[in-house]
């Protein structure tokens, strides 16, 4: 099935304090480094073998981890801010980037905004070619440190790039930048568009080469940018590497995708986009939050979460909360039998709640039943 299941995909497309939260978060990046170390250790095995569930470093994680709230903040830009001038474009970010933070301290006033997403090439001039379009880096990274510096988050701001080496290359890329207003990373887009009819992707830039993952204070993010969503190829990478949350800026509102690798990978993915739709969704590939019209959209989710399929015992989830009341968060799908679940209690890991009823993590309990299954018939299925 998980065969089949690629197969169509490729057919078809951290507590924010310091102390102990700090240091629990080093503790995270170790037991990562570790896991990626034997990733790269292994790439003949990795390249052959798809990348169960169980062998994610972000599922290996978040299984025993105390709770870590993210504050996603993101966008429906509209239209109109693609015909204006880059000063423009600047001062707009400046404005999302202060609304979003605004509904942060009305709706989550114990939290500050962690992560910002805007949509694809946010920033460029307006133009015919895209000799025109293209941007310096200098040109827009004072201002974009400054806005992420001012309000204290990480932002990815796409940017029409004309890189600074040699040969004379543009990139249609997302840049990353931190708290401070220092680069953590670029993601250049792996997978640009040319039109039907045309052999020129996208004005002519280049394509990227890879997939980054990038390590942030609150977990570790990935990046794909609007016709990534048509290959499988980055969203995969991106679990292998341990992605938690992967950003995607994009020219388009489409849900299903992102629905889809959410599901397959288990992590978060946040776009963001000028018209229709931006949303998160879940690792149950639910849109968990979204805005369908020009607005800001900011959204809490926590990073250490359980997934749990229907069992008479949880009684869609009130069974954890008659247990543990506020203590435990969750959104539970009666039409899908099953929800994603949190801890609100930093002392208590979500893993730890669920065993008080018996239970364990639906992926984990599907691997125990198949291997019931195959003991029983003597086994695995027949291969197609």
């Amino acid at each position: 099935m998980k065969t089949l299941f690629g197969n169509f995909v490729r057919a078809r497309f951290f507590t924010r304090h310091c102390g102990r939260a700090r240091a629990r978060h080093l503790t995270i990046i170790a037991t990562l480094a570790f896991w990626a170390g034997g990733i790269a250790a292994g790439p003949q095995m990795a390249a052959s073998k798809p990348l169960a569930r169980s062998e994610s470093p972000a599922a290996a994680l978040r299984r025993a981890g105390l709770p870590r709230k993210v504050l996603l903040g993101t966008v429906i830009s509209g239209y109109e801010i693609f015909t204006q001038p880059l000063e423009k474009r600047l001062q707009r970010m400046d404005e999302l980037v202060e609304a979003m933070a605004a509904r942060a301290r009305v709706n989550f006033p114990a939290a500050r905004l962690d992560l910002v997403v805007l949509p694809e090439t946010f920033l460029a001039r307006p133009g015919d070619s895209l000799a025109q379009q293209v941007v310096r880096m200098e040109e827009v990274l004072p201002r974009i440190a400054a806005c992420a510096k001012l309000h204290g988050c990480y932002l990815i701001v796409p940017v029409l790039l004309r890189e600074a080496a040699p040969p004379l290359r543009y990139s249609n890329t997302a840049m990353l930048v931190d708290r401070e207003g220092s680069v953590v990373g670029i993601y250049r887009k792996v997978h640009p568009v040319a039109p039907q009819g045309s052999d020129v992707l996208e004005g002519g830039t280049t394509p990227g080469r890879e997939f980054p993952v990038f390590e942030c204070d609150f977990g570790r993010v990935g990046i794909q940018i609007c016709f990534d969503m048509l290959y499988a190829d980055g969203w995969d990478a991106l679990a292998r590497k341990g992605a938690e949350i992967v950003a995607l800026p994009s020219a388009s509102p489409e849900t299903a995708h992102p629905s889809l690798y959410a599901l397959l990978h288990r992590y978060y993915i946040v776009s963001a986009a000028p018209r229709d739709h931006a949303a998160v969704f879940n690792p149950l590939g639910m849109i968990e939050a979204q805005i369908t019209q020009e607005d800001v959209l900011v959204h809490q989710i926590d990073l250490s979460y359980a997934i749990l399929h229907w069992e008479a015992v949880l009684e869609e989830g009130e069974g954890l909360r008659r247990k543990f009341g506020d203590k435990v968060g969750f959104h539970y799908y009666r039409p899908e039998d099953g929800g994603i679940f949190w801890s609100n209690d930093p002392a208590t890991p979500i893993a730890q709640m669920i065993r008080t009823l018996g239970l364990t993590e639906s992926d984990a309990n599907v691997d125990r039943i198949r291997r019931l299954q195959e003991k029983a018939r003597g086994g695995p299925p027949a291969a197609p």
